[in-house]
């Protein structure tokens, strides 16, 4: 049985659900991008990761929102907002949506571990170090 840590799901068009390859590091990204470029914006990444400290980089998605939803420990997640950083703590079951264009980062207390659930437009995602 797949785990959605290690092997995440593309949300197509038409209602499709198609298992992905599994996650071994970033060039995974473009190289998902490259394989459901077809679906352009109305395509999502469904996916899962654990966090033991916080985000080393900002991202933002051009084209579209993301769901995070924190499904064990504890995160903030950090929305820069017409240049200031909003800060919401999300406990197991809370979420945040990061609009389009919105750049997001998390934090995680020292020593502790969270981890959230991903549904993400991620066409044309950047990246910037923190």
């Amino acid at each position: 049985m797949p785990k959605l840590s290690d092997s995440f799901v593309h949300l197509g068009l038409g209602a499709t659900s198609t298992p992905q390859p599994p996650f071994d590091g970033m060039q995974w990204y473009a190289d998902y991008g490259a394989r459901v470029a077809s679906d352009g914006d109305e395509g999502r990444l469904v996916s899962m990761g654990t966090s033991t400290s916080s985000w080393k980089h900002w991202e933002m998605h051009p084209h579209g929102s993301e769901v995070v939803v924190c499904t064990a420990g504890r995160m903030t997640l950090v929305q820069e907002v017409d240049g200031r950083e909003q800060r919401t703590v999300l406990e197991v079951g809370d979420y945040v949506i990061n609009p389009p264009g919105v750049w997001h980062t998390a934090d995680v207390d020292d020593g502790e571990k969270a981890t959230a659930l991903f549904i993400t437009s991620g066409r044309g995602t950047e990246h910037r170090q923190r």
